[in-house]
């Protein structure tokens, strides 16, 4: 297979939309990234893969600590700007949870502390034991076959199981 072909069968796998942030002595760093997920309930952990070229690896190697924003469907903006789709400079302001960097608005913010780190292939996986969670409302923005997406209104469909 060629990796247009697993590109192109990953892309149908529709994911949310995160920004991963952290922060060095040099300051906030963020990406955009679509590549995290859940690992366990008790420890509560979770990974995130990053690039080996990714320049926010290395602030987060030394940091020590990262924090994943997923992002509402009205956040395509701020998902354009960590993955250097907008090339003009903007103002990214950030809140704070746990004293780490969060993307204001997010639907979910989530902060960890690195408790592993794997090198895997092109990808470092890092995971992180969850330190603290903060929840508001929201639609997520969606990510699949290379598009950003939203969830259809929901319909009033009743199942039975």
């Amino acid at each position: 297979m060629d990796d247009r072909q697993f590109r192109n069968a990953m892309g149908t796998f529709a994911t949310g939309v995160t920004v991963i942030t952290t922060e060095v002595e040099d300051g906030v760093h963020g990406m955009t990234a679509n590549a995290f997920m859940s690992v366990s309930l008790d420890p509560k952990l979770v990974v995130i893969s990053i690039k080996e070229n990714a320049k926010i690896l290395s602030k987060i190697q030394e940091s020590k600590t990262f924090a994943v924003n997923i992002l509402t469907e009205e956040q395509q903006e701020v998902s354009m700007i960590f993955a250097g789709q907008i090339k003009e400079q903007r103002e990214v302001t950030f809140d704070r949870l746990a004293g780490q960097p969060v993307v204001p608005g997010a639907m979910a913010q989530v902060t960890c502390e690195v408790s592993a780190e794997h090198m895997e292939g092109d990808h470092t996986l890092f995971i992180g034991k969850v330190t603290e969670i903060h929840l508001q409302d929201g639609n997520p923005l969606l990510f699949y076959k290379g598009r950003f997406r939203s969830l259809a209104k929901e319909s009033k469909v009743v199942s039975k199981f």
